[in-house]
């Protein structure tokens, strides 16, 4: 009896209790009586029976609460997932109560208590954010290492229904590292400062150093005494480039602050002392503080903020001083301000650079655009195909040119003609206006006037006159014959549209009003190539001698040399900027120079040039681009960026001598060639591109006519004499 009660008192630890009763009976004198072992026996069994009963009951329901916390935990997240855990706890040890057993007390909420109590010392968490915890590159002292719960196979978190209080580490390398400061960053700069703090305490990483967080913190509350003191100690904490020099400049930034919002408060006395005792004994920028002297006799404050350029005390001036103060500062220790936008404004600004078709006009301003996706401009608008083929001349023609309002489009031919056309930007039609006659020799050159009121015609090298013509009156204004001996091949207008200057190979370059009046000239310049400045006072003109000089026709008469080339300069045409030139080089091709820095920007690939006379221009919405004429029959379009083609326009059959691009409706070009044809390129949609480029009228009005675009562009031809629907149907355009 005794050994069986103690294999069952080893077998049940719940049934500890009884078996000790049991076996304080073997020296009682009952033990002599079996009815009574018997008896008691059968209770025992009774008993341990029930208590195991109760045993496994508590172990499923025990197990059930642990199922349940796993649950919430995977619900609710880590802060949850505790609290679960917690009320796990207190819900087994209520099951438990009153009860006789080991099971009372568990040894998990014991870890559970340990883990509360160790994250709740002093009565707070210890954050990242702490001073303490970073190091001079603004990162966690742990490497930029944060504690995370493990995760089973399956994305759980593998607590076991318990937080076990051990957590693996997330290694972030300096690249990620530094993404997270520039998103903390940026989330402060739109006002999610609590975002950005948890940021910064999940990654493990400092957003700034503290002495950084400090400085600024001062800065933007005007406490002055304090950011000086924090200058120094940022002073030993800097790289060798920020020397003393730098220090001095940021203390004079901050003393400037000091004093003009002494000023604005009506304290001189104040303002002086700094003035005396703190800015000139720097001894830096002392025409500065000479400047800011004056600053004291300025009677109210809408003339001290006027004179000093500043905005007054506040928030906004602090803040255009701490962002001057942050360039001296290297980036491990204050991040310089707006970095991520600064990053991203660089990334649009290089997809525009990769853009073929990109318009120089579109704003490279991040709200302007999406930065979801690569920039990729359309070329939906862009002039690739042939809409009209004007075959009005009969025979060669020689130039084309549109008036700066872009209504208008002149065309001159071997034939002595000169063909005006009008131009509707809505249903892009071009009509016969009307046709000028009677120039001797043929037309070889176009100038119109700044209203597009006037236009003068130029002949051939060999013609020694040139008509000046009314397109509204339709009439001929004067026809200037200074000389039989002259050869007055080119012209231009000034920009007042008052006088203009033509000359010719044979030495003769004149300046004449719109009556034909010569008010001034230069003897021996033998010029092929015209263009007013923007000044109104300079002209340019391409010689002989390969080169485009400047002259001046004031008092001082002066010329000098701006650009030389290697060889004959055929023709030229400047931008509206006035910056750029472009020069059609015989025997090389395209040149872009700049007039400013007097180099050579480009070389334009893919024309043949030749002997022959070919006129190139500037188009596009902001000129853009460039387009020129070609010996083999061709128009190439380059963007200004690029020395490769974006497109070749085919569709002529003889040389292209000139190119027009629409200076208002930049969808529009104009090619004259030999074949005496005229062709009108545009977008291959009209309807899609004019609403978009059309920079002239209300868009809305333009795009609820728009619709009859396609079908006026296909009666147009009959309109204009007869366009070839053969020629249309064969012209064709390539995208290199």
């Amino acid at each position: 009896m005794n050994d069986e009660q103690r294999k069952r008192s080893r077998s049940s630890p719940a049934s500890a209790s009884a078996a000790a009763s049991s076996s304080s009976s073997v020296a009682s004198p009952l033990e002599a009586q079996p009815g009574v072992d018997r008896k008691e026996d059968k209770l025992n069994r009774r008993q341990r029976s029930h208590q195991q009963k109760e045993d496994q009951k508590e172990q499923q329901q025990q197990q059930q609460q642990r199922r349940k916390s796993q649950r919430r935990r995977k619900q609710s997240g880590a802060s949850a997932e505790q609290e679960a855990a917690d009320k796990g706890g207190v819900d087994q040890g209520e099951g438990l109560e009153g009860k006789e057993s080991s099971l009372t007390s568990s040894p998990q909420s014991k870890r559970r208590r340990m883990l509360n109590d160790n994250s709740n010392l002093n009565g707070a968490t210890a954050s990242p954010m702490d001073s303490s915890s970073c190091d001079m590159n603004g990162h966690n002292n742990n490497n930029g290492q944060q504690e995370v719960a493990p995760e089973s196979s399956n994305g759980a978190v593998a607590t076991n229904g318990e937080s076990s209080g051990h957590r693996a580490a997330i290694k972030l390398d300096r690249t990620n590292q530094e993404i997270v400061r520039l998103i903390g960053q940026h989330l402060k700069n739109i006002g999610l400062d609590r975002s950005a703090e948890a940021l910064m305490q999940e990654s493990g990483c400092c957003l700034e150093h503290p002495s950084a967080s400090k400085f600024r913190q001062h800065v933007l509350s005007g406490d002055w005494t304090k950011a000086d003191h924090d200058l120094q100690e940022l002073q030993t904490m800097v790289d060798s480039k920020t020397d003393r020099t730098s220090m001095n400049e940021m203390k004079f930034l901050l003393l400037e602050q000091k004093y003009l919002e002494f000023l604005e408060e009506g304290r001189p006395i104040d303002a002086l002392h700094v003035l005396r005792n703190e800015l000139t004994p720097l001894q830096h920028n002392t025409p500065r503080v000479h400047q800011l002297s004056s600053y004291m006799m300025c009677t109210n404050n809408q003339q001290l903020y006027q004179r000093a350029n500043w905005e007054g005390k506040g928030v906004k001036s602090r803040t255009r001083l701490m962002d001057r103060l942050q360039s001296y500062l290297p980036a491990t220790v204050m991040l310089p301000p707006r970095r991520l936008r600064s990053l991203l404004a660089q990334s649009v600004e290089m997809q525009t650079e990769r853009c073929k078709c990109h318009d120089m006009a579109w704003s490279t301003n991040i709200d302007n655009v999406s930065l979801l996706v690569d920039h990729n401009c359309s070329s939906e608008g862009f002039p690739m195909q042939a809409l009209h083929v004007l075959n009005d001349h009969s025979d060669e023609v020689w130039f084309c040119k549109f008036s700066p309002n872009g209504l208008r489009l002149a065309t001159g031919s071997k034939d002595n003609t000169v063909i005006v056309w009008e131009v509707d930007p809505v249903k892009l039609v071009l009509k016969n206006k009307k046709i000028f006659e009677n120039h001797t020799y043929g037309v070889s050159f176009i100038a119109w006037s700044p209203d597009s009121k006037y236009f003068i015609v130029c002949g051939p090298e060999d013609c020694p006159d040139l008509w000046i013509w009314d397109v509204e009156q339709e009439k001929l204004v004067t026809k200037v014959s200074h000389s039989t001996d002259d050869s007055l091949t080119c012209a231009a207008f000034n920009k007042d549209g008052t006088r203009f200057v033509t000359g010719g190979t044979r030495g003769q370059f004149y300046l004449v009003d719109l009556d034909g009046t010569v008010h001034d000239h230069w003897e021996g310049v033998r010029v092929n190539g015209l263009a007013f400045r923007a000044d109104n006072k300079t002209i340019l003109a391409a010689d002989t001698h390969y080169r485009i000089r400047s002259y001046s026709f004031d008092n001082a008469r002066t010329d000098a040399n701006l650009i030389q080339e290697q060889c004959p300069i055929m023709t030229f045409s400047v931008n509206s900027a006035d910056r750029l030139a472009l020069l059609n080089i015989s025997s090389q091709g395209l040149h872009l120079w700049d007039l400013q820095d007097k180099c050579l920007v480009r070389r334009f690939q893919g024309v043949t040039q030749g002997n022959y006379t070919i006129y190139s221009c500037f188009g596009g919405v902001n000129e853009s681009f460039v387009a020129s004429g070609s010996e083999d029959n061709k128009v190439y379009i380059w963007h200004i960026r690029r020395e490769e083609p974006l497109a070749t326009l085919v569709g002529h059959t003889r040389t292209v001598n000139c190119v027009s691009w629409n200076p208002v409706y930049p969808s529009l070009l104009a090619s004259a060639s030999d074949d005496g044809t005229v062709r009108i390129w545009g977008p291959k949609q009209p309807q899609l591109a004019w609403a978009a480029t059309s920079n002239n009228g209300d868009s809305a009005s333009i795009a609820s006519t728009i619709s009859t675009a396609s079908s006026a562009s296909s009666s147009s031809s009959s309109s204009s004499g007869g366009a070839n629907n053969d020629l249309i149907s064969n012209s064709s355009w390539n995208i290199t």
